[in-house]
Parts: structure tokens; C-alpha cells; sequence
């Protein structure tokens, strides 16, 4: 950048007069030209052939400039001493190579300016102060004498200038451009701009703007050795516009920079005042306190480096709101729930797989499967323990033990456990949580409970998946496929923070008591394991094992004070439970509990032993008949074995023919799918009717009505089909189903038999029953392996294809 002042300081033997800061002084003000001559060369002073030289090193210089010079190498000092102020004229030459400190004459550029010595300042030290007035440019001629200084001939160059129109346009141009190089130099005063303005000679104006800019020697000397003045000012021109552009954008830059000091000046001072205010106030040290806190609070948080630059700009922006403005209590809140996070915060997993086997053993009777699946997953956890946590669903009626399965899972781990309950909930917001722009939003239910178990890595239960609700306020399982998919649910967004937070630590379970209801996407992300309803005997194991225990203690009783007989149990199963988990069995024991309690309050017993003759009297009348009651010989009954989301039951399929004209009447509260399973039924019947041995008039003459009871319960599904057939075919044949039978599988047009879902709950029902043979579809037969072992005794399978195998086993038709 081009700097006039500095410039026009030139040095010998690299030591400047101002070094220290000293101005120049006043008399000698470099932006002052000397007395202009009428052309170059021409002076008041006479120029001798024969003059001294003076080197000068790392500057150049030009005719009608003030230059003051440092001298101190002894061969310039003799120059000098024989020099007499006004009256000497030296010749300044510049060195080539500024490093050699007793330069000769190949040492130097030929082509120099005769100068006269204005001042001289002899220093304590022994060097010479001089300032010294170009005067005109010469060229050695001849060297005469190397010592005690350099002589030389010389000969002046005189410059001859044509004024032109193209010669004053440039000018014109140089000048304004100039010009406009002063007024954005930095410590340049205006005389600078004023004394351009008055120099008329082409040669005197090359001269002052070559002295000023800042150039390299060599381009500075071959300005010097040129003596077409409109050569120089051309080259002059070319270096003011680069020197121009270099300084615009510096001041365009300053300027930036300056908009921003003065903007936080600015806030510093308004940040001073508010302080002020609030010490007035007896605000400020409880507020500096709760910034300093919260500033505390988000270090201690150890968050990701995003998530923490976010908190930080918000802690910025609370501090320079007033405490009474609404925006503060949203942030503040904001920045409690960040802080509050687990960011960093987990338990320890204890991969003791023998350990975590007798827990899960302990707390819960069979469920293998379950068991042998979180066993697998402690196995790998142990050997990878960066690995990404699966996803379970664990699918089976109520009361079977799902929820308390995952508390005993999160307890054989060492982890904490969370559950949530998705049922009803209608609102995407219960999951992702709520924006910050609506009044009192809050963060999803997810990262709420994270906050509370205060761990990242808790095994967290979603119960109720198959009851989520959907309406205009969005889908709650749709917000749930990326929390419940590895590979996403790492970055997992919650709109309320609206910052990614990992929870691929996290285990989750999801329950449901059955698939239909849950979306194909949500559920295709989970691992099912299906928990089957128990069997009568595992009832009894459980009810002893864990049931009974349980109730004991929380009645206040000791196991010397009552005893309930297995007959009891049994019982109770039998007659007042009808249900795939053991939910309302334990109640029934609370029950018997309660009433052995009272007497034992009263002092009326010390102890009781309860059988099955009374239950009665604790319990109540019998609540459920056995299906055995409900069987009966007559024509058009067949028993279907139906799938519930409370498990298995039977469902007897009852077919009446009175006088009309060939309808088909069904009622009982079904569905779609089970009427049309209804009318495929009667369609095969009739397209059978002469392969079944059916007299073919009696569809002409009456009306024929299917009825299934309990028909306040609503029923739908394909597996009745087969049933609904054989008891169309009962009817019509008068003949009646084997009691001692029970079927399910869909039914088609051609007569086959297709598979069906549910298989173990309904064979558990079918077992419960006292069934001795269950109708299966042919390709149930992979499922039969899954079906315990205890409800597979006294018990047959038959495997059928078609509705003639069907008949020939219900019917005894061939």
C-alpha cells in the first residue's frame, strides 16, 4: 500500500531518521518542493563535471524531492565533512546489492541524481544526519578517484518535454488517480493532494509520484534512468490503479471490521447500562448467578459438540433478554431439559449370562423362547459390546407376563427399566414432543422418560403397540418408526429439542396382544417373539410358585396361616378364569386371601386350609361352565376353535333350516370377513350337494340361518369357514358332529383348506375344553412343534386338505 509519508524517507545503509517515531522536521516538511526550475538541470547551484558520490541503498533518488539520509560508513562521513550546507552539490547513486557495505563503483547504478546538501547534524556518536534537494539526473562519464570517497565525471541528462493533448489527458489521469490514492491512505495530510495539483511539469510530476510509491529499487531506477517523461507517467499510471485497488479493498475491509467494532461497542455499552439497571434493582447477582449456573450445568451436561454450541447460543441470547419477557422463560426452560439429558450418562451392563439365566428362571415360569433370546443377546452384547441393541415385540393375550418380563429382563442386564403406555394415545407430539413456538411445549414422551431413569441405555418397554390410535393430529406409530429402527434411531430428533440425540443404546420392547392392529412398516423394524397362553398344569405351577407367595405377603399373611389345596386351584381355574394369562387367576387368590385375612383380623382363626367345596362361599357361584356342558348330538352344531387377543376359545357354530326359499341368514355380531367365510361355506355345500348325498330340492323350499353365539361379542376372521361347512352339511344330512371334535382353517370354493393363525391359542382352548380331536389345515403342520408339550397329550391332530376329509372325520361320512 502506498504510503507518502513513509516514502519519502529514504535511508542509507538501511537506518532511517524516524526510527525512534521522530517527525521530520518542520522546515524541512518532504511534501514542500523545492524552488521548481524552469527545466531539469537547470539550478541556481552550478553543477561541477567532478563530483563526490554518496551510496545510498534500498531507495532511489529523483529530482526535486527533500531526502533525508543517516550517514555512518567512514568513506560517506569524509564525503561529508568537506561539504558546506547551500553551497555542495554530491551526486546520490544506489547500490545494486544493499548488503555490501563498502560499495565500489561496479557496485552501483550508473545513472543517479546530483543533490544539493541543505542540512547537516553531525550525532554524538560520530555519524551525519543530512537532508539533502534533488536536483537533476546524471550519468557517470569517467571514474576518477575510489578513495577517501568515490569521485566521478558526470553528465547531465536533461529532459526535454512537448506538451500534447494526450500528454494532458494523462495527466489529468494520473493526478485524479492520485488523488484518490491520498484520500485513502492512512496518515496522509490534504497539503499532499494540493501540492500534486500545482507541479505543471510532466518530468516534476513523474518524479514526486515515483519518489511516493512504493516499488522495488530495480523499478524504481529504471523510472530514474527513463527520460520520456509520458514513458514514466504511463508506467506511473499502471502502478497507482494496482496500488488504487489494493487500497480500496483494504478500506472496504476496514470498514467491515470498524461496522463490527462500533456493533459490539455498542452492545457492550447497552450490556454496561443493563447492569447497571439491574444492580439498582437488586437483579444482577441473582442473575449472574443463574447464568453462571446454567453455563455450569451445560459443561457438566458433556453433550455432543453441536448439541452444546446450540446450548451456548442460547445461554447467549437468555442473558440479554429481560427476566420479565415471555421469550426468557421459553429458553430458560429449554436449556433445564438440554442440561437434564443423558447425554453421557449410562449404566454398566452385567453380562453374567449364568447370573442373568437364574434371575430370568426366577422371576418367570417356561417362556424358553424369551428367555433363550435375551440370553443370546447378553452372549453377544458380552462378546460385541458396541454392537446395536435389537428390537423385540413380544406378542401374546394379556396376563401372560409381558411387561413384568421386560422389568426381569432390564434386572438380569443392570439396566434401568422404562415403560411407557401407547394405548389411546392419538398425538404424533406424545413421541417427537411439541415445537418451541407453541405455549407450554415440551418434549416427547421418549426423551421425558429418559430424563427421569437419568440413563441413556435404560430397557425401555412401548406397551400396547396394537392400541395406537391416528386422527388429524398425526399418526403416533408412523413417529415411531424411527425410534424403533437401528439404523436411524441413533440421530433420533425430538421437535422440542430439535437437536439429534442417540438412542441406539437404549433396548427397546414393544408388547401387543396381537399383530393386526400394528402398521406393516412398524412392525417389519421388530423382532417377534410370541408368548402363548398356559396350559391348565402351568396355571397350577405358577399360581404355587409365584401367585400364592405373592398375595401371602401383601395380605399380611405367613405361609403357616393359609393353604390352598391344588383342587383349589384347579378350580378356580376351571370355573372362574377363562383366560390365556394368569391375570384374574391371581385376583381370585387375592380374593381367598382377603377372606382368610378378616377372620384371621378378628381372631375368629389362627389358620385355614382352603379346598375346592370352599370356594363357594369365598368366591361366589361358578362363573364359567365348561364347554362340555354346551355340546349336544343335535344335527347343524360344530365347534370352532376361534383367536382372540385374550387367547383361544371355542365357538359353537349353530345352523337352523325352516320353510322359504333358499336364503342364507347369519347372525351373531360377525364380521366381513367371517360373513363372506359364511357364504362361501353354503356355496360349496350347494355345488356339492350330489357328491354329499344332499337332496338338491330342499335349497328351493327353505331358508337357512347360521348363527354364532354370544353374539354381544363381535367376531370376524377366516378360521370359522371350515366349521360353518360342516354344520351346514350336519343339518342338512341330520347327522351330528362328534362332540368330541373341534376345527378351525379357512375354507375356499374348490373345497380346500387353508391355514390359519393362532394355532397354539386355539389348541390350548380346544385342551381346556377336553377335546380329544382337533380338524387342522394341512399346512398348520409346521406349527404343531411350537405347541407345548403338556396341551399335546391325550390329544389328535388331524391334518386335512379338502372338506371330504373334513366330514369324514366330524361326520363319519366317506
Amino acid at each position: 500500500m502506498a504510503s507518502f509519508v513513509n516514502n519519502m524517507f529514504l535511508m542509507d545503509e538501511n537506518e532511517w531518521l524516524d526510527e525512534a517515531g521522530a517527525p521530520a522536521p518542520a522546515e524541512l516538511d518532504p511534501f514542500v518542493e523545492a524552488e521548481s526550475p524552469a527545466g531539469e538541470g537547470e539550478t541556481s547551484l552550478a553543477l561541477p563535471d567532478v563530483i563526490g558520490i554518496l551510496p545510498i541503498r534500498n531507495t532511489v533518488a529523483y529530482p526535486g524531492t527533500i531526502i533525508p539520509l543517516a550517514v555512518g560508513r567512514e568513506r560517506s562521513k569524509t564525503l561529508l565533512a568537506e561539504a558546506e550546507p547551500n553551497a555542495t552539490v554530491i551526486g546520490l547513486l544506489t547500490q545494486r546489492d544493499p548488503e555490501i557495505d563498502k560499495p565500489g563503483f561496479d557496485d552501483l547504478y550508473s545513472v543517479g541524481t546530483t543533490a544539493s546538501v541543505l542540512k547537516l547534524i553531525k550525532m554524538p556518536q560520530g555519524s551525519f544526519n543530512i537532508f539533502v534537494h534533488g536536483i537533476a539526473r546524471f550519468r557517470i562519464v569517467k571514474r576518477v578517484a575510489s578513495e577517501p570517497y568515490l569521485r566521478a565525471r558526470i553528465k547531465v541528462l536533461s529532459v526535454k518535454t512537448r506538451m500534447t493533448k494526450q500528454l494532458q489527458a494523462l495527466m489529468v489521469s494520473v493526478r485524479q488517480t492520485a488523488n484518490r490514492v491520498v484520500a485513502l491512505s492512512p496518515n496522509v495530510p490534504e497539503e499532499a493532494s494540493v501540492l500534486l495539483e500545482n507541479i505543471e511539469e510532466p518530468s516534476a510530476l513523474a518524479d514526486y509520484l515515483a519518489a511516493n510509491l512504493s516499488m522495488d529499487v530495480s523499478e524504481k531506477q529504471a523510472l530514474l534512468e527513463e527520460l520520456d517523461p509520458v514513458k514514466r507517467l504511463e508506467r506511473i499510471s499502471v502502478v497507482l490503479a494496482h496500488q488504487l485497488e489494493v487500497l480500496e479493498l483494504s478500506h472496504k475491509i476496514q470498514g467491515r471490521v470498524r461496522e463490527s467494532i462500533d456493533k459490539s461497542q455498542r452492545e457492550y455499552f447497552l450490556q454496561e447500562q443493563l447492569k447497571a439497571i439491574q444492580s439498582e434493582l437488586g437483579q444482577q447477582d441473582v442473575r449472574s448467578e443463574e447464568l453462571k449456573e446454567l453455563r455450569q450445568n451445560i459443561a457438566k451436561a458433556r453433550m455432543p459438540k453441536k448439541v452444546e454450541t446450540e446450548a451456548l447460543r442460547e445461554l447467549d441470547r437468555l442473558s440479554k433478554i429481560p427476566a420479565a419477557s415471555p421469550e426468557y422463560s421459553v429458553i430458560r426452560t429449554y436449556l433445564d431439559w438440554v442440561c437434564e439429558l443423558p447425554w453421557s450418562i449410562q449404566t454398566e451392563d452385567r453380562l453374567e449370562i449364568n447370573k442373568a439365566e437364574r434371575i430370568l428362571n426366577r422371576d418367570h415360569y417356561d417362556l424358553v423362547k424369551v428367555k433363550k433370546r435375551i440370553l443370546e443377546f447378553l452372549a453377544v452384547r458380552k462378546l460385541n459390546p458396541k454392537g446395536k441393541s435389537p428390537i423385540l415385540c413380544f406378542i401374546g393375550p394379556p396376563g401372560v407376563g409381558k411387561t413384568s418380563l421386560g422389568k426381569s429382563i432390564a434386572r438380569s442386564m443392570g439396566r434401568k427399566f422404562v415403560r411407557i403406555s401407547l394405548g389411546g394415545i392419538r398425538d404424533e407430539a406424545d413421541i417427537r414432543g411439541h415445537r418451541r413456538t407453541y405455549i407450554g411445549a415440551l418434549p416427547g414422551r421418549i426423551l421425558q422418560e429418559l430424563r427421569k431413569c437419568r440413563s441413556r441405555n435404560p430397557v425401555f418397554m412401548l406397551d400396547e403397540l396394537d392400541k395406537i390410535g391416528a386422527d388429524f393430529r398425526g399418526d403416533p406409530a408412523s413417529a415411531l418408526l424411527e425410534v424403533l429402527d437401528p439404523e436411524q434411531n441413533n440421530s433420533f430428533s425430538d421437535h422440542y429439542l430439535d437437536q439429534p440425540f442417540d438412542l441406539s443404546a437404549v433396548m427397546f420392547i414393544g408388547t401387543a396382544n396381537y399383530t393386526g392392529p400394528i402398521p406393516p412398516a412398524l412392525f417389519d423394524r421388530m423382532e417377534v417373539i410370541e408368548l402363548p397362553g398356559y396350559t391348565e398344569p402351568e396355571k397350577v405351577s405358577i399360581a404355587k410358585r409365584y401367585l400364592i407367595p405373592r398375595q401371602l405377603k401383601e395380605h399380611g399373611l405367613k405361609k403357616t396361616q393359609l393353604n390352598i389345596k391344588d383342587e383349589a386351584i384347579h378350580a378356580i381355574i376351571r370355573s372362574y378364569t377363562r383366560e390365556a394369562g394368569v391375570r384374574n387367576l391371581e385376583r381370585h387368590i387375592a380374593a381367598v386371601c382377603r377372606a382368610v385375612a378378616t377372620k384371621v383380623a378378628r381372631a375368629s382363626i389362627r389358620r385355614a386350609t382352603v379346598g375346592a367345596k370352599h370356594l363357594a362361599d369365598i368366591l361366589g357361584p361358578v362363573q364359567h361352565e365348561s364347554e362340555l356342558a354346551l355340546r349336544t348330538g343335535i344335527p347343524g352344531v360344530a365347534t370352532a376353535l376361534a383367536y382372540t387377543p385374550v387367547g383361544g376359545e371355542l365357538l359353537f357354530i349353530e345352523s337352523a333350516a325352516m320353510p322359504g326359499k333358499g336364503h342364507l341368514q347369519l347372525t351373531g355380531q360377525i364380521g366381513d370377513v367371517m360373513k363372506e367365510s359364511a357364504q362361501a361355506a353354503f356355496s360349496v355345500v350347494k355345488a356339492n350337494a350330489k357328491t354329499l348325498d344332499i337332496d338338491e330340492s330342499q335349497f328351493g323350499k327353505s331358508d337357512y340361518h347360521v348363527h354364532v353365539p354370544a353374539g354381544a361379542i363381535p367376531k370376524d376372521g377366516p378360521s370359522a369357514g371350515v366349521a360353518m361347512f360342516t354344520s351346514l352339511v350336519s343339518l342338512l344330512l341330520k347327522k351330528p358332529v362328534r362332540p368330541d371334535v373341534a376345527m378351525t382353517g379357512e375354507i375356499t370354493l374348490r373345497g380346500l383348506v387353508l391355514p390359519i393363525g393362532g394355532l397354539k391359542e386355539k389348541v390350548l382352548a380346544a385342551k381346556q375344553a377336553g377335546i380329544k380331536t382337533v380338524i387342522l389345515p394341512a399346512r398348520n403342520k409346521k406349527d404343531i412343534p411350537d405347541i407345548p408339550e403338556e396341551a399335546k397329550k391325550g390329544m389328535e391332530f388331524a391334518l386335512v386338505k379338502n372338506t371330504q376329509e373334513v366330514l369324514k372325520i366330524a361326520l363319519d361320512v366317506n
